[in-house]
């Protein structure tokens, strides 16, 4: 008996899957799943963290519905997935925030907001909020910079140490890789696999959506998405080195690094969400976790206003429209900050993880 119904259920299909091995060169799910005879939980949600939900095990399967085994390895390592984050969740008394997921992530932002609009209308006056500002400087004639860089460092450090401890408790629960501890050799492989999504491919055809034409299209959002992110972290990164190192304050022409960097990042933060939100209404209904839905689309749409208002101040940067579209800005990124740790930013964490574990049995393994 494992600690949860969908967990027993997991085990009785790696049991079914295991004696078939049909699907082995789909993805790397089924060779960790060969190197076992018995799962614990640990590792079950393992295995749940490499799956990449392409479907293609479910149609190549010859047990999936309606045969009465009822093998449907993408939808239940999904919840299973999904349960695993509340599990390992940091402090376990905010684990409950994974069950309402969208709900509380719109909350949040709403209230970030609105928060940063009345900060801002509260120790400014209107003249201020919508006059017209220019120059090094600009933005913190709304809000200075010491307040503005002590909340997002409270607010990003605590996410950190969040995942961090999350992650921890993860790695332990899966146990030590075969062969001993992960090496730099499979923390190198796993950062290819990841930076590639290499498993997200169906076994080379794509994700299988509701018309049953696989496609390589929701690879190319997460594409979009994840380096997107990264291009918007290096910008804040190099503005930070600019105003302690060289003195020089924020807004930044437009042919300077930060602005470079911020609007390739923010198009893909643009880009990159609409397009999976597009897979995900046309995903194979059969595989979905309806549960986590609004978990799934709740991140997507932080991330698409975080990349949206910062185009927008950007493009609007020297009108008056500057003060009220820079408070939402601010309010999307300190939303996205403080529910990092329990929200589907996560998933990338854990699977990573899992990837290095996995490199590692693949390394060692006879």
């Amino acid at each position: 008996m494992h600690g949860t119904r969908i967990l027993d259920e997991a085990d009785r299909l790696m049991t079914v899957c295991n004696s078939c091995r049909y699907c082995e060169g789909l993805c790397a799910v089924f060779p960790a799943m060969e190197m076992r005879r018995a799962f614990s939980d640990g590792d079950l949600n393992y295995l749940a963290n490499l799956c990449h939900s392409c479907g293609a095990c479910y149609v190549d399967c010859q047990f999936s519905p309606p045969h009465e085994f009822n093998v449907n390895v993408p939808k239940t390592l999904a919840v299973a997935r999904a349960e695993s984050y509340a599990a390992y969740a940091w402090p376990q008394a905010l684990s409950g925030a994974f069950a309402r997921n969208g709900l509380v992530i719109s909350l949040i932002a709403a209230l970030s907001m609105a928060a940063f609009i009345f900060g801002f209308a509260a120790l400014n006056d209107r003249s201020v909020l919508f006059g017209v500002h220019t120059g090094p400087g600009a933005f913190y004639r709304l809000m200075p910079h010491n307040a503005m860089a002590a909340l997002f460092s409270v607010a990003f450090l605590y996410a950190i140490l969040a995942l961090v401890m999350s992650v921890r408790a993860f790695w332990r629960d899966i146990g030590t890789p075969i062969g001993g501890r992960a090496d730099g050799g499979s923390i190198v492989q796993a950062i290819r696999d990841a930076g590639e999504l290499r498993y997200l491919h169906g076994g080379g055809v794509g994700c299988y959506n509701e018309d049953d034409k696989p496609t390589d299209r929701r690879k190319l959002y997460h594409h979009l998405t994840f380096y997107g992110f990264l291009l918007c972290f290096a910008a804040t990164s190099v503005a930070t080195l600019y105003h302690y190192l060289l003195g020089r304050e924020a807004p930044y022409p437009w042919w300077d690094l930060p602005v470079v960097l911020g609007a390739l990042g923010g198009i893909g933060l643009i880009v990159g969400p609409i397009g999976l939100f597009v897979a995900k209404l046309r995903g194979a209904p059969e595989l979905l976790d309806e549960q986590r839905y609004g978990m799934d689309v709740g991140f997507i749409a932080m991330l698409f206003l975080t990349g949206l208002t910062g185009m927008l101040l950007l493009i609007l940067r020297e009108t008056a429209a500057m003060g009220p579209l820079l408070a939402l800005h601010l309010g999307a990124v300190f939303a996205l900050f403080i529910t990092i740790p329990y929200g589907k930013f996560v998933h990338g964490i854990y699977r990573f993880a899992a990837l290095v574990r996995y490199a590692q049995e693949r390394r060692t393994a006879p």
